[in-house]
């Protein structure tokens, strides 16, 4: 049991549902559009840039299809979320940075001044610019996704409910910040008792507010 299937099955079951609509932007993903988007991350993540299971992946960045894009992808192919909080500055995301150590890290374009100054305190491992973003010897996150296939990743062998799905780390109002692990599990069962909970439907829409560090939602019922 674990908890890399929930948009695959989704896709399968509602293809052509629309599941996602940014408002900055206007585009608007159906669930087949949005699971091409995360298997193509995935394979990029895995294929290209060598992320393994239990590797983390690092985002710094506003609000944007691409935290439903990472957090999708890392869950198919076993690697951890481990999200930046861009409310942070730079002498705290290096503290986090050090203690998860990302072997990826996606960036943001109003964060390259920043991600450029915490290259000189941490090894940020590699950097993926978001929106074109002006980092100096970062990938391209779209020309990445364009060169991959958006067929389902294999998952990896032994993937189970107690695997690492994200590192989320606390506010550090008594100490330095604290990554909490949540695992597969957790994921899955957020999902069951949310829809059971609020008594969801395929008519309910769940709307996003902007958040230092988003998390998707990952239950769909629609």
């Amino acid at each position: 049991m674990h908890a890399a299937d929930l948009l695959s099955h989704r896709a399968l079951l509602t293809p052509e549902r629309e599941a996602l609509l940014e408002l900055a932007t206007g585009c608007r993903y159906s669930f087949a559009e949005l699971n091409a988007r995360a298997n193509r991350l995935a394979h990029f993540l895995r294929d290209r840039l060598g992320v393994a299971k239990g590797d983390r992946v690092s985002i710094l960045a506003h609000n944007s299809v691409v935290y439903c894009d990472l957090f999708y992808a890392v869950g198919k192919i076993g690697a951890v979320l481990a999200p930046l909080n861009w409310r942070l500055a730079a002498r705290e995301l290096a503290y986090i940075v050090n203690d998860s150590r990302p072997n990826v890290l996606l960036g943001g374009p109003e964060f390259a001044d920043t991600l450029v100054s915490l290259r000189d305190q941490v090894d940020l491992g590699i950097c993926v610019a978001l929106e074109g973003a002006a980092i100096e010897g970062a990938l391209d996150y779209d020309a990445g996704l364009a060169a991959v296939p958006e067929t389902e990743p294999t998952r990896p062998p032994g993937l189970n409910a107690e695997d690492p799905y994200c590192l989320l780390y606390t506010s550090g109002t008594t100490g330095q910040p604290k990554g909490a692990v949540i695992p597969h599990r957790q994921a899955l069962f957020n999902c069951i008792n949310t829809v059971a909970s609020w008594g969801l439907s395929e008519q309910d829409i769940s709307p996003r507010c902007s958040s230092p560090c988003f998390m998707p939602v990952v239950c769909s019922p629609s």
